[in-house]
């Protein structure tokens, strides 16, 4: 059943045989998956079924550069679904590499292998409604994929694999009849999680305190909790729970918070293809099941090993829409409607560049002088995108000529200076709201700045096309400054590590020294791979069930008192 905590009187001590906190995909797969034990088990969301300003405003806090990471309310939602209520539905596995100890990586390696999260990537999947667990272009679609690029064969770069994107499926919207039918389940909204309240000697959590939307307070009392509340707001309540342990819960070798990773990410360079239009792809294909894929270019894992780089990926990309020299219509729409264009994808669309009363113009007159192709993209939005159930994933424009730009997705490698901590503000419920420092590597301008070099002479060696940098991104680090931080992914901040010493959970995402307190999602993890974190995050909800279904007691229901 779903309720409003807003209807728990004060007091009261909520019981229940694992607690989970936070109603993201985390949360809600792995309350799911526990349900089919017949364990009881309480879900507690801080926002509703839908957003509201008072939830969200919870989410506010400090950044130490304001140019290089976004404010902290922003991309996070506090509502029943999370972060999938507004994300873009791609969904790629972690590479092998990833999970590897990498000499030329410092505190790379997870104390789990690659295999132990590959065979819950299809049940993933399935939840993420991605389609088939196949990420090869040769045989996601009936007779493969078209090629990127014909003629290419890359000596340094993957070109077979894909991503798949989710419809994008809004969790809370998709599993909310499942949550309330379950009939050992009990999700309570406008229920914020104020404080863990850990057993005198520390070993265990007790109770939980929790606020309701009217400000009173009920305890939760459970044999298990589970923090599933995202990269940053896990380790604000570690940290805020310190009346036992000093400097925070999981804290004793001061990591929870650290460690800090999103992705580097960006839009960079000119790539003029040669031969005809029909040579080069840079669209989706669709799979058998309905499912949108669509190729891109890998950094090879040898390659990484062999110069030292994190792991990369290339997309094939339409110009930069913020520069009216493109001369496209459909893109100078784009540029001009951004008022009207969420934050979150705003900010990568139109950013990069100074808009001016000529620019505005510039655009302006790309929009009238193509004005045709703005109609049928418009059209053809309105039918893919805003009126379907599995909605076209991105803007595909194909440019006049054969001229791209690429996008980058690079790994962030762990850096125990990028943090979140404790700010100096207080939230309506008296805690210290965050702050954000985060901090990239000068390894990580490198990985961008060689694969780019690397990609560049492959493509003029094999005739294929010619790949510059414009004179404002020759020094590749105020590309890396110019888009910062990719805002929605927050990884690392209370990371899985073989003891104490490495991190602040153990292999199965149980905190050190504490023995019923987990942690799920992209907190717990070491690397940051290439990929968008929410395939992975699901795929550790599924594991950890099968880790908590054998612990913890049965009983019948879920059960109140009144103190």
């Amino acid at each position: 059943m779903i309720q409003s905590a807003d209807d728990i009187v004060r007091g009261t001590v909520v019981h229940a045989n694992i607690c989970v906190l936070g109603g993201g995909p985390a949360g809600i797969v792995l309350a799911l998956e526990l349900a089919k034990t017949g364990k009881s088990i309480l879900l507690l969301e801080s926002g509703g079924e839908s957003p509201s300003e008072q939830a969200q405003a919870l989410n506010a806090g400090e950044v130490v550069d304001e140019k290089l990471h976004s404010p902290p309310d922003r991309y996070r939602q506090r509502v029943l679904g999370g972060a999938t209520s507004i994300w873009g539905g791609r969904c790629v596995p972690f590479d092998p590499i990833d999970f590897e100890a990498r000499p030329w990586i410092d505190h790379s390696g997870w104390p789990i292998s690659y295999d132990e999260v590959e065979r819950h990537y299809a049940a993933a999947n399935a939840w993420c409604e991605a389609g088939e667990y196949e990420y090869d272009a040769r045989l996601a679609t009936p007779g493969g994929m078209r090629a990127l690029l014909r003629g290419f064969s890359p000596l340094h770069f993957d070109a077979n694999g894909i991503e798949r994107f989710s419809c994008p499926t809004n969790f809370g919207d998709r599993y909310r009849a499942r949550l309330h039918s379950a009939p050992n389940v009990r999700v309570l909204l406008s229920a914020t999680a104020t404080s863990l309240r850990a057993a005198r000697d520390g070993s265990r959590i007790d109770t939980l305190d929790v606020r309701n939307g009217r400000d009173c307070t009920f305890s939760v009392a459970a044999e298990q909790f589970v923090l599933a509340m995202g990269g940053m707001e896990t380790p604000r309540l570690l940290l805020t729970s310190d009346d036992v342990h000093a400097g925070g819960i999981g804290n004793v070798n001061d990591l929870v918070g650290r460690f800090y990773m999103c992705h580097i990410a960006g839009t960079i360079g000119s790539l003029r293809v040669n031969g005809t239009a029909d040579s080069v792809w840079h669209g989706y294909d669709v799979a058998a099941d309905g499912t949108y894929c669509r190729r891109r270019l890998a950094l090879l894992p040898e390659t990484q090993a062999a110069m030292g780089l994190s792991n990369a990926v290339f997309r094939l990309h339409h110009p930069r829409i913020a520069d009216p020299r493109h001369g496209t219509g459909p893109l100078s729409a784009i540029f001009l409607a951004q008022r009207f264009i969420s934050y979150e994808y705003a900010k990568r669309l139109v950013s990069d560049v100074p808009p001016t009363y000529k620019t505005w113009l510039r655009h302006g007159m790309n929009a009238v002088i193509d004005s045709p192709s703005t109609g049928r993209f418009l059209l053809r939005w309105l039918k893919t995108r805003t009126l379907a159930d599995r909605k076209f994933p991105s803007i595909i424009i194909r440019p006049r000529t054969n001229l791209f730009s690429l996008d980058f997705h690079a790994e962030q490698v762990p850096n125990p200076d990028s943090r979140i901590d404790l700010g100096s503000g207080l939230d309506r419920f008296g805690n210290r709201r965050l702050r954000v420092d985060w901090r990239y590597t000068r390894q990580d301008v490198e990985t961008v700045a060689t694969s780019f070099d690397l990609l560049s002479q492959e493509l003029a060696t094999q005739s294929i096309g010619h790949l510059s940098l414009a004179s404002d991104e020759r020094d590749i680090e105020t590309v890396v400054r110019r888009d910062g931080a990719y805002g929605g992914h927050h990884i690392g901040t209370t990371r899985m590590g073989a003891s104490a010493r490495s991190g602040v959970v153990d292999r199965h995402g149980k905190v050190f020294g504490v023995n019923n307190l987990y942690v799920v999602g992209s907190a717990t993890f070491p690397t940051s791979s290439q990929a968008n974190p929410t395939l992975t995050i699901v795929a550790m909800a599924v594991r950890l069930a099968e880790r908590l279904g054998a612990l913890a007691t049965r009983v019948p229901s879920i059960q109140e008192s009144v103190s």
